[in-house]
């Protein structure tokens, strides 16, 4: 297979290290092979970086050390060390645990206090004998063990859990489809290794995750799942250092019923529109899924096999409002498109549903202070997703509807419910909690 199978990929981050080497590498094969190579330390991550064709083998990992946005670097961690669970009788494991079964906590490999120890990094630099972690240099049958810091015990044995197998055949949950958000397995654990928080806990993660909020994605127990279009199931981690991180389910090998061609007109969201318009509705050209130019993105069509990701068409891949794509425009990222409506049978619906068919009015502008805004803008200054005003994912906060419940707090709205200088949201991106919207103030003399 290939040598990057052993590795976890993070698009998009720096380590902050000291143990590193660089060298000049002409991709992320080369670089592992680095790694591999590595004598002046133990190599648990490397860094590369496309621009520079730069190579950072580290001896640290992202459960080591701190971890910090960088457009350009991509980090490939190995899988051994993100691991906490142990395989066969754990001769591999090379985990943080560093307490016995009991508690007692372990003493370091590389002391002679208070137990004189047969087993040392010296004698067997193989066997991965760092710090107090648990370890089986002696391939002993019962697991991974260490020397205690009680004078009265010797060794003890850890309590290190067993990794799940990849799949739990339960039926139609034991491979996905697509990018995972039909998987209803019982998969509990991460691809390192990590137990699954369960949905209805918010510790140790607070989350907006909840089976009221998303009521149709099956939100059960500790399940891994796929509730917001993420490129397969996950979960948040029982581990305060860890917040969340993907399963490991194989794509099912048969490909999923194919349900006619897909609408050619829009109904509800549009997300099954799979029409030929590639116009946005101030009729700039859009930008093909599979180029990254004039606008980088994550939308790659081999990465969301299902999303109808084809030529520059209109698609709503991420649950917008409506279909949309990127512009051919360097200075316009973004718009929606104008797809017809569908004939009467929506209306239809919904009226012996007593639900009103609201068409949405196009208020690009805010008087004042904005907090009479009521459009449907959810995109702040710099481009970025609002976050729904009832989520507490990416950032917890108290601006929500209950609390607010004339500041109109819908999906993922711009708003201004605290009297600020204009329409705001809390972003998607954890690195920014929140920003001004796009919007202009409107002219005196536009009448209402």
């Amino acid at each position: 297979g290939d040598i990057l199978d052993d590795y976890l990929r993070t698009d998009g981050v720096w380590l902050l290290t000291r143990n590193k080497q660089f060298y000049k590498t002409n991709n992320e094969q080369e670089c592992a092979e680095k790694c591999e190579a590595e004598r002046n330390f133990t190599c648990r991550a490397f860094l590369f970086t496309r621009k520079k064709l730069q190579c950072l083998t580290l001896a640290e990992n992202a459960k080591m050390t701190v971890m910090f946005a960088s457009t350009d670097a991509v980090l490939y961690e190995k899988r051994i060390y993100l691991l906490q669970c142990k395989r066969g009788i754990g001769t591999d494991y090379r985990g943080t645990e560093a307490k016995t079964r009991r508690g007692i906590p372990c003493q370091k490999w590389a002391e002679e206090i208070p137990h004189k120890p047969n087993y040392t990094p010296e004698k067997y630099p193989s066997a991965g004998l760092e710090e107090n972690y648990c370890r089986n240099p002696d391939n002993d049958e019962k697991g991974p063990w260490c020397y205690t810091t009680d004078p009265a015990m010797r060794f003890d044995y850890c309590n290190i859990p067993e990794c799940e197998d990849q799949v739990t055949h339960t039926g139609e949950g034991e491979c996905m489809q697509c990018n995972g958000e039909d998987y209803h397995g019982e998969l509990s654990r991460t691809e390192s290794g990590f137990e699954c928080q369960r949905w209805d806990a918010q510790e140790p993660h607070m989350h907006g995750f909840t089976q009221r909020h998303y009521p149709g994605k099956d939100l059960r127990m500790n399940y891994c799942r796929n509730p917001d279009g993420e490129l397969r199931p996950w979960c948040f981690t029982t581990s305060p250092k860890k917040r969340w991180e993907y399963c490991n389910i194989p794509r099912c090998s048969t490909l999923p019923p194919v349900s006619g061609l897909g609408s050619q007109c829009l109904s509800g969201k549009g997300e099954d529109y799979r029409g030929r318009i590639a116009i946005t509705e101030s009729g700039n050209a859009c930008q093909r899924w599979d180029t990254q130019f004039p606008h980088k993105h994550g939308w790659i069509p081999d990465r969301y096999p299902c999303k109808g990701l084809e030529e520059n068409y209109c698609r709503n891949p991420d649950g917008e409002k409506k279909p949309w794509c990127y512009t051919t425009t360097s200075s316009v990222r973004w718009e929606y498109c104008t797809i017809p409506r569908c004939g009467g049978t929506e209306q239809g619906i919904a009226g012996t549903n007593n639900v009103p068919v609201q068409v949405p009015l196009t208020e690009e502008c805010y008087r004042g202070k904005g907090q009479s805004y009521r459009g449907t803008i959810s995109i702040t200054a710099s481009g970025k997703k609002c976050q729904a005003w009832n989520s507490m994912f990416p950032h917890r906060h108290i601006k929500t509807p209950d609390r607010f419940p004339d500041a109109d707090l819908r999906d993922n709205y711009c708003r201004n419910p605290d009297g600020d200088s204009s329409p705001w949201c809390f972003t998607t991106d954890p690195n920014t909690i929140w920003e001004y919207c796009n919007l202009k103030r409107c002219d005196d003399h536009t009448q209402e």
